[in-house]
């Protein structure tokens, strides 16, 4: 294959992660800056980011290591957010299973939120592609936005309360996940899903030490499952 083509690959990745970083710096600066207030040094909340990478996992372990909750719930709650990756990776596997070993290993640390809707939106978009080309295109979607994952933390960590209440810095989470979800709900089954888990969060939200979240994340996944089901028994008595 001609380097030209990885290279275009890589790029058009590149170029299409990009735009997260709007979102993914406030996101890295607000941990940073809860990391020191919590408790945690420069060194141990760099750690931190280096070895999870999961913004969502990493706020949540943090808001419950900040309320003294027991370990076991903060790693299973940790875990229970993360598992998302898990699904990330069998959707992927389809597209880059065949690449080198060394290849998958990198492309499992950097399975993100952001790279894994960019790839899996291109990869499905251009199905024709090689795996060394997504591989490429997959590396151009992380390079902006997991090194700026770091830089932004070591920022937080390093200024800590010095940012004014009013920059209001959380609004990167919300706003981070909208962008990343919304165009994944393309069926009626992804959006009944969705649904369910806003409700039941909400019907949830007083459980103590964030479990509602599990909570709700269960729901929903039952819920898109279900409508899966019938979805297709329905269409299957149709034909």
């Amino acid at each position: 294959m001609a380097i030209t083509t990885i290279k275009s690959a890589y790029w058009k990745g590149f170029r299409d992660g990009a735009p997260f970083l709007l979102v993914v710096g406030p996101f890295a600066l607000l941990f940073g800056v809860l990391a020191i207030e919590a408790g945690l040094n420069v060194f141990e909340t760099m750690a931190f980011s280096i070895v999870v990478i999961a913004g969502a996992a990493q706020f949540t372990a943090l808001q419950l290591m900040d309320e003294n909750a027991p370990t076991v719930i903060v790693l299973a709650s940790a875990l229970a957010v993360n598992l998302r990756m898990a699904m990330y990776s069998a959707s992927l596997t389809p597209y880059i299973g065949a690449a080198p070993l060394w290849q998958r290993a990198l492309a499992a640390y950097f399975t993100v939120d952001q790279s894994y809707a960019c790839s899996v939106a291109q990869y499905e978009k251009e199905p024709d592609m090689t795996v060394p080309e997504r591989m490429a295109y997959f590396a151009g979607a992380v390079s902006p936005v997991c090194p700026m994952w770091y830089v932004f933390t070591l920022v937080g960590a390093l200024i800590g309360a010095q940012i004014p209440d009013g920059w209001a810095l959380d609004f990167a989470l919300p706003i981070t996940f909208l962008a990343l979800v919304t165009p994944m709900l393309r069926t009626p089954a992804h959006v009944i899903a969705a649904l369910v888990a806003i409700v039941a969060s909400l019907v949830t939200a007083g459980v103590p030490y964030s479990l509602g979240l599990i909570l709700s994340g269960v729901a929903g996944m039952v819920a898109g499952a279900q409508a899966e089901v019938w979805l297709e028994a329905r269409k299957g008595g149709q034909q």
